[in-house]
């Protein structure tokens, strides 16, 4: 999966250093890539009007949207959406326990619910 942050200046800076923080808080640095991207081809593929743009693309199944654009969230919030688009905290066990816990790994999640 891919995340690119659209735009320029001083927000869009921002937004690429929050996401790729939370990226790698939530351990996931080897399979999010984060990049930023002023392209306009991009741009009008996906009507983006504002920057910055948090456009999220998996190159597999040949899919691009943008997310939101022309504004900055905090950073729990973008750690939020991540893991709801990786579907993490997703009560999939009988102990409310996501599958990246039933697997006896523990990312950084998990540990933190007590699920593993």
């Amino acid at each position: 999966m891919k995340i690119i942050i659209h735009g320029t200046g001083e927000d869009t800076t921002k937004l690429l250093e929050i996401t790729k923080n939370s990226v790698e808080d939530l351990g996931l640095v080897e399979f999010i890539q984060v990049e930023s991207s002023q392209d306009t081809a991009l741009q009008a593929e996906l009507s983006i009007t504002q920057s910055p743009a948090f456009v999220i693309e998996e190159e597999s199944i040949s899919f691009k949207d943008m997310i939101f654009e022309w504004f900055v969230p905090e950073p729990q919030e973008i750690t939020s959406m991540l893991l709801s688009i990786i579907g993490w905290g997703v009560p999939w066990d009988e102990d409310g326990c996501g599958w990246h816990c039933s697997s006896g790994g523990c990312g950084s999640w998990g540990c933190a619910s007590g699920c593993c």
